[in-house]
């Protein structure tokens, strides 16, 4: 399978696990517009598939951490950059955050550099007097992750227009780690 045919399975995997997680091979293999055998052939079980996806899951969120310059202007400003950049991938992101527990206890130095990466966002933002210090940012990083997730199911439900999940997601997260000033 050429790279652009194995990224185009990935990418119909990616669109439809989000929607269905208990999709069977078949209708990985369907939604992509191939053989199950192909499928097969590239991709030995569902667990190799979601090991590629979860690959192009940390390439999407980490390119989405670049987009949103981290490092430019308050820390504040930056959380909601991410969360706008990181929308595209909140399928992906909510569908490898349900699957995780497959792999739980292994170490994937992937996900361990975005998690360094937004950890330290959340640092910043207590170092700048802008998020509560008695929040830590490992906790704030996977309360985003959360806050993603579940913002792409309620998308995906219709419970909540894609056109507001950025501003949702950065109001509750934000809302709730903005450090308030003491009476």
């Amino acid at each position: 399978m050429s790279l652009d045919r194995r990224e185009h399975v990935l990418r119909a995997a990616a669109a439809l696990l989000p929607r269905k997680a208990t999709a069977s091979m078949d209708e990985i293999a369907k939604a992509a517009g191939i053989s199950r055998a192909t499928l097969h052939r590239h991709f030995a079980g569902r667990d190799a598939l979601v090991r590629a996806l979860e690959k192009l899951g940390i390439e999407q969120f980490e390119r989405a951490l670049d987009e949103a310059r981290l490092d430019e202007g308050d820390a504040a400003g930056a959380v909601r950059r991410l969360i706008e950049k990181a929308e595209p991938v909140a399928g992906i992101l909510s569908f490898l955050y349900t699957e995780n527990q497959l792999f739980e206890g292994e170490v994937n130095e992937g996900w361990n550099r975005l998690d360094a990466r937004v950890h330290a966002l959340f640092l910043r933002g207590q170092e700048e007097g802008a998020i509560r210090v008695d929040l830590s940012p490992a906790w704030l990083t996977d309360a985003l992750y959360g806050l993603i997730a579940s913002g792409a199911w309620a998308v995906q439900d219709g419970r909540v227009a894609a056109k507001d999940l950025t501003r949702m997601v950065s109001e509750l997260l934000l809302g709730g780690a903005q450090r308030r000033a003491e009476r």
